[in-house]
């Protein structure tokens, strides 16, 4: 009886060191004890100056999964003060005028709120269709001719479109089929990914609609097809780990290099159905080699799996049903497709 009651007690005291380890939150060593925000300021970075690990931004300011989803509330003026007085780091907002020297007084700014991350790189990934499931592509309304029978249809040319819905949007982007996403693990396709080649304005609906050409990143040519416009230009979210074990793989770099980099986004094969949402800070580890043991006898040859090694980080900003836009927020080597993701 008194073993089992020392084991339970071991097991208890092990528990709670794991538990004190998972809240620690270590600071970076020059970290500063208050940032005042500014325009251009992103979550990630101003995260960055007081942490090691900046997806531990929800810890450090104590929130909630209802915060996490809907960040709308720091802004540039905001004075953010780090407060370790009860042992514990936690991050304050200070919203009034605060001086910080004498005859230095800093006010709020008017204007929006700071964004998870610069929203300039992964713009095109949320306003423009760039995935597509075979049932969409097959539905898709799709050009049939064009003003004077013309073959490239540039700015302003009049076209035609067949399948476009009576209540359609205004505007619409022109498409063309891309290449298809294969998950790594087992080849299952993903979907296709769309290959944005301009947009439309729609003038007359009907059977045929027409529709005149307003941008042009490339060539435009009857039969290309026509997807809605989304109208998510600022997401909410915060940077933060996953509350449960995920792990997939890179099933595609963007622009179909074979690697890529700081700042560049990479498709994931893991989607809404594993758990996967947006603001999802996920580890990317190159998969060890296997080798022979040299020591082992030759004849019954034994072999190791050597660790996965990090190389970076990645956020993840869209999701679909089965797989996942992220942004590569670091990397110490290049990241290549088949690199695995997971749970930080």
């Amino acid at each position: 009886m008194t073993k089992i009651v020392q084991i339970i007690t071991l097991l208890a005291l092990a528990c709670s060191s794991l538990l004190v380890r998972a809240e620690e939150i270590p600071l970076r060593p020059q970290h500063p004890d208050r940032h005042v925000v500014a325009k251009g300021d992103t979550l990630w970075d101003i995260s960055a100056k007081f942490l090691k690990n900046p997806w531990q931004w929800p810890q450090i300011w104590q929130l909630n999964r209802e915060h996490i989803k809907n960040p709308h509330w720091i802004y540039p003026g905001d004075v953010i003060v780090l407060d370790t007085s009860s042992g514990k780091p936690v991050l304050k907002l200070v919203r009034e005028s605060v001086t910080l020297e004498p005859g230095v007084i800093v006010t709020p700014i008017k204007g929006d709120a700071i964004p998870a991350i610069q929203p300039n790189t992964i713009l095109p990934f949320l306003t423009k269709p760039m995935l597509i499931s075979p049932e969409e592509l097959k539905a898709a309304p799709r050009i049939i001719a064009a003003q004077e029978e013309r073959e490239i249809l540039s700015p302003g040319t009049h076209i035609y479109v067949q399948g476009l819905p009576e209540s359609a949007r205004s505007v619409w982007a022109i498409y063309r089929e891309g290449e298809p996403v294969k998950n790594p693990e087992n080849g299952e396709i993903l979907g296709n990914e769309a290959h944005y080649l301009g947009e439309a304005k729609l003038l007359r609906p009907g059977q045929p609609a027409t529709l005149t050409v307003t941008q042009a990143k490339e060539e435009i040519a009857v039969k290309d097809k026509l997807i809605a416009m989304e109208d998510e230009l600022n997401p909410a979210y915060i940077p933060h780990a996953p509350d449960m074990p995920i792990q997939g793989q890179i099933a595609r770099v963007s622009e179909g290099i074979n690697e890529t980099g700081y700042g560049r986004v990479v498709v994931l094969n893991r989607g809404e159905e594993q758990g996967v949402e947006r603001g999802h800070v996920l580890s990317v580890l190159r998969k060890g080699a296997s080798m022979v043991d040299p020591e082992s006898d030759p004849k019954k040859p034994v072999t190791i799996q050597l660790p996965d090694e990090p190389v970076g980080l990645v956020m993840v900003f869209k999701t679909f049903p089965k797989l996942s836009y992220a942004l590569v927020m670091q990397a110490s080597q290049p990241i290549h497709a088949e690199d695995v993701v997971s749970t930080p």
